[in-house]
C-alpha cells in the first residue's frame, strides 16, 4: 500500500516523489493491535503546506481512510508533512514541523536515512542528532 501510495503521490499534479526511504515494521501507537509498515520521502511541491495537505488527504481517502471516531484507531493510510524547507508553518489545521516527531522513532529514522542533516528548525537538532537521542544507551536512576 506505501508503494502504491507513493507512486499515487508522485502522479499528483504540482508534486515530484525525489526519494523514499525502505519501509520499516513497527508497533503501533495506542489501542490498535496491528503492526504498521512506515516509510518517509522527500517531495518538490508547487504548493502552500495547507494546499498540500489537503491533497495528501485526499490520497489517504482514496486508499479507504476515514476521519471519524477514534482518534488513535487503525488506519489504512496515514501521510503526514513532517518537516518544510519553509521552516514553521502554524495554522489551526496544520502545524510544521510535525509536533511529535522528534519522539517517533518511526518517522525519525526512515526521515534520518534519506535527508541526515535536515535541521528541525525548532531544536536545530539534525534529524540524525534526533534519531540517536531516542536510540541512545541511557544509564539506569540509581
Amino acid at each position: 500500500m506505501l508503494q502504491a501510495a507513493l507512486a499515487r503521490l508522485d502522479r499528483e499534479a504540482g508534486i515530484v516523489l525525489e526519494r523514499s526511504s525502505k519501509v520499516i515494521s513497527t508497533r503501533p501507537l495506542g489501542p490498535s493491535l496491528r503492526r504498521y509498515a512506515n516509510a518517509a520521502a522527500v517531495i518538490a511541491a508547487e504548493l502552500e503546506p495547507h494546499q498540500l495537505l489537503d491533497r495528501l488527504q485526499d490520497i489517504e481517502q482514496e486508499f479507504g481512510r476515514r476521519r471519524r471516531g477514534q482518534r488513535w484507531r487503525a488506519r489504512q493510510l496515514d501521510l503526514d508533512i513532517v518537516l518544510w524547507d519553509g521552516g514553521l508553518w502554524q495554522s489551526p489545521r496544520l502545524t510544521i514541523p510535525h509536533p511529535e516527531f522528534r519522539q517517533r522513532r518511526f518517522v525519525l529514522a526512515p526521515a534520518a536515512s534519506l535527508t541526515p542533516h535536515w535541521k528541525d528548525p525548532l531544536s536545530k537538532l539534525s534529524l540524525r542528532q534526533l534519531d540517536a537521542r531516542l536510540t541512545r544507551a541511557r544509564r539506569m536512576p540509581r
